[in-house]
């Protein structure tokens, strides 16, 4: 009598609970989104959402876990505002697969997916994200994560004026772009991984045909400052605010030349001469890759929005002459984390590719003007600021 009814309680516990069927197709994995995501108008007209997700397979014995599918839900929605397949989740995950190689997370290792959610028009921003991402297992099993939530920052971006005046300059490796050199780039200093470049741009000057030296540069290699549009532009308070930290004595590099691994991952290491700018409480504005001795400010200096802070050059980890420009939450490079802006005003010109910036390919054909307010340029489009 006693094992007869040992045995229906372990039939009804073991073999026909849902819980525990349940809990064999939940992923093995630790997921988190470390810094939440602040929705920001870009300049195609749209509303987006950028942010990390970050997955952990924890244990050391469960085998490799190839992602194949990630949903991205908003609130209570049954429907998903994102939907990637294992052939898009590819290029959106760090470490990157080798090419023609399904994504993968090693036993003990992590991954980082690069999440960029662009609202359908007329949708409200969700205030939480959850994620379902489902795992293919070396058991030709399917283990499934469904949570990971995040609360989305409610906060507006700042706007702010121009940090050049007037000119064309395409917003090269803008946001948008997980695989730029900006928001693809994780930093592990002290303790804290963090991107303080996720919404970073770099400013390059363009002539009126969209190429970003002058006409008669044979030898691309062989350039000099002069010959590139946007060198020794004046770099301009985008506001009002008081200057944290500056630097005005790195040698600037020869344009396209060989660059040395910067020495540290830090503001000193990678931005040459610059100008960080505190415009609002733990609001930074970052100008980096000036030109040697143009610093107009010194560290304590309180500045106008508007007023000529330095001028564009080459210095620091930089292949060519541009003003590398972002927000961040804190005054140095390393710990802190890009946040979104928008600028007041500007030209869009249309988008432009890489290689036209050099009269490779299909010439580049401006598009009829588009003046826009309060957006962020995405990547790789050309637009123009304000002349005053």
């Amino acid at each position: 009598m006693i094992r007869s009814v040992v045995a229906a309680l372990w039939v009804a516990l073991f073999c026909c609970s849902p819980s525990i069927h349940a809990q064999e197709a939940l992923a093995p994995v630790e997921a988190r989104v470390p810094f939440a995501p602040t929705a920001f108008a870009g300049s195609d007209g749209l509303t987006h959402l950028a942010y990390e997700l970050h997955v952990t397979n924890f244990y050391g014995d469960t085998g490799p876990l190839k992602p194949t599918q990630l949903k991205v839900f908003g609130d209570e929605a049954k429907t998903p505002l994102l939907v990637l397949d294992a052939n898009a989740l590819s290029p959106m995950i760090r470490p990157a697969p080798a090419e023609h190689e399904s994504p993968s997370i090693l036993p003990g290792k992590r991954a980082v997916v690069y999440v960029w959610i662009t609202l359908p028009p007329g949708t409200a921003v969700p205030h939480v994200l959850r994620h379902r991402v489902a795992f293919a297992t070396d058991k030709q099993t399917v283990a499934l994560l469904d949570g990971a939530t995040v609360r989305v920052d409610d906060a507006k971006p700042m706007v702010i004026g121009a940090p050049l005046r007037g000119g064309r300059w395409i917003a090269h490796e803008g946001p948008g772009a997980a695989q730029s050199h900006h928001w693809g780039s994780l930093v592990a200093v002290n303790g804290q991984l963090t991107i303080p470049q996720r919404y970073a741009l770099d400013l390059v000057g363009l002539d009126a045909q969209g190429h970003a030296m002058r006409a008669g540069v044979r030898d691309v290699q062989k350039s000099t400052y002069a010959d590139w549009i946007g060198y020794g532009a004046d770099v301009l308070a985008v506001a009002d605010g008081v200057v944290r930290s500056t630097r005005d004595d790195e040698q600037e590099h020869q344009p396209l030349s060989p660059q040395p691994e910067p020495s540290s991952l830090t503001t000193n290491g990678l931005f040459g001469n610059y100008v960080m700018l505190e415009i609002a409480p733990g609001i930074f504005a970052g100008y980096a890759h000036l030109q040697r001795g143009s610093l107009k400010v010194k560290p304590g200096d309180k500045v106008h929005r508007g007023q000529p802070l330095a001028h564009l050059g080459q210095s620091g980890n930089s292949a060519a002459p541009h003003l590398h420009f972002q927000l961040a939450n804190a005054a140095t490079f390393e710990g802190s984390e890009g946040i979104p802006y928008v600028f007041d005003s500007f030209d869009f010109l249309g988008p432009e590719t890489e290689a036209q910036l050099f009269g490779q390919g299909e010439p580049w054909k401006a598009a009829p003007i588009e003046h826009r307010r309060a957006q962020m340029p995405l990547n790789d489009v050309v637009i123009q600021f304000p002349s005053q």
